[in-house]
């Protein structure tokens, strides 16, 4: 098999998923759509046989990087079925690369629109004077919340701070640039503070076929509290976060992430008996959320078996499992 090297802007793309300096999963899959199509314009492969194979490979790469964001996977899976089926086709290779291109820049303005659409939509289901909570960072959760305030609506968000990289952060920067009111608490304050709180709204990183939904560790706790609190949670994501495996009942991989995070080296190497758990994701079950916004509209979370279905029509079976990172790899490209 021929031997591929990463461009540098690529590599750099690469590594950033994997160590989660890109990091939120609409940020992720626009970053893996980038890199395809850096490759895309830059490559110098001569035959489109050459050409997927080369795309393959930077492909393979990004789904090595983070298992449980089910974005990456489909927006790699999106560009390259299309790539595919133009070479199948007998398009010569700039036709071949022209679609390549074309495909990757229809994924980016998906990924653009989406979050639109998604804020239009959740913003409808906040009330002026609503308390949001809301945890980590997700650009879907905050259009939502930032949509609301535009349309004039008088609320205040509490965020948590999202131990152990403090993803909450940023969200409470983003908040602070928008005008918009807001108090930061520790995660563990949650519960405490759910009474005071109108409506919980998240992001997610994946989406089962059961209406589950994959998030950064602590959302599962925050749905049981608001659960509890008979407090309403709005879970804000792009049908592309939907999981296809699931379908097939695959679970979603959870990532663990270094014990680095949560301790310094030196403490982690110092300790004979303890050890550190990092995941950095958990499942919180449909019966927790009232609904999903999706920019399809709003749905309870039992469709999501139906968006699924839909997004996958007409795809064979072999690329699900190609463009995945979840099954062991099937159609090797030849070299």
């Amino acid at each position: 098999m021929a031997r591929y090297v990463l461009l540098p802007e690529v590599e750099e793309i690469v590594n950033g998923i994997g160590s989660m300096r890109i990091r939120g999963a609409s940020r992720i899959a626009k970053a893996s759509i980038e890199a395809l199509m850096v490759t895309a314009m830059k490559s110098n492969a001569r035959d489109p046989d050459e050409f997927f194979r080369e795309l393959d490979y930077v492909a393979q790469r990004l789904l090595a990087t983070r298992p449980t964001a089910v974005s990456l996977p489909n927006a790699v899976r999106f560009v390259m079925f299309r790539i595919y089926k133009a070479k199948e086709e007998g398009q010569g290779l700039e036709e071949v690369r022209k679609t390549a291109i074309d495909s990757c820049r229809k994924f980016l303005r998906r990924i653009r629109e989406a979050s639109k659409m998604i804020g239009e939509i959740g913003a409808r289901r906040i009330n002026d004077g609503d308390t949001i909570m809301t945890h980590c960072h997700s650009t879907a959760a905050l259009r939502v919340i930032k949509t609301a305030h535009r349309m004039g609506k008088n609320i205040r968000v509490i965020v948590t701070e999202t131990r152990p990289l403090y993803q909450g952060l940023i969200t409470a920067e983003e908040l602070e640039k928008e005008g918009i009111p807001f108090t930061l608490i520790i995660d563990g304050a949650a519960r405490f503070l759910m009474k005071k709180v109108d409506k919980v709204v998240v992001g997610a990183d994946a989406v089962a076929a059961n209406g589950a939904v994959v998030n950064k560790i602590g959302t599962s706790i925050i749905a049981l509290a608001a659960h509890e609190a008979r407090t309403l949670l709005f879970v804000a994501a792009e049908t592309y976060k939907f999981s296809p495996e699931t379908l097939v009942g695959e679970l979603v991989k959870i990532e663990e992430r270094p014990p680095e995070e949560v301790v310094s080296p030196e403490v982690f190497k110092r300790w004979r008996y303890g050890s550190v758990r990092n995941p950095a994701f958990d499942v919180t079950p449909p019966e927790y959320i009232d609904l999903i916004v999706t920019e399809k509209g709003i749905i309870p979370p039992q469709a999501a078996f139906t968006i699924i279905r839909d997004e996958l029509r007409g795809m064979p079976y072999e690329f699900q499992r190609r463009y995945s990172t979840y099954w062991e790899k099937s159609l090797e490209p030849e070299g």
